[in-house]
């Protein structure tokens, strides 16, 4: 019966970590580097965190007066996806990990 007992943190530190993919430190760690190089990229960009909608607009009037030459930059708004990323993780570690086995 003690036996079960030393297993029970193991097993949920497991469940913690395939929720996360991976260590909490580390996941903290990836999510905290790519959280600022969001932010870096954003700034340059010219994207306001307290009113996204219209920077996202105005962005989007910038891409399009540049016409097709946006498509030789694309990777810079790459990493504009990131603002995506990190929710969207969370949100798939979320469904899968209640799904019934």
């Amino acid at each position: 019966m003690q036996d079960d007992a030393r297993e029970l943190p193991a097993a949920s530190s497991d469940q913690l970590s395939r929720f996360l993919g991976g260590s909490p430190l580390a996941v903290l760690l990836r999510l905290a580097l790519m959280s600022v190089l969001v932010g870096v990229v954003l700034a340059a960009i010219g994207l306001d965190p307290w009113n996204i909608v219209a920077s996202i607009r105005r962005l989007a009037d910038w891409i399009w007066n540049l016409g097709f030459d946006a498509i030789n930059s694309l990777w810079r708004y790459f990493i504009l996806g990131a603002v995506i990323v990190i929710p969207l993780w969370l949100i798939s570690r979320l469904f899968t990990t209640q799904r019934p086995r």
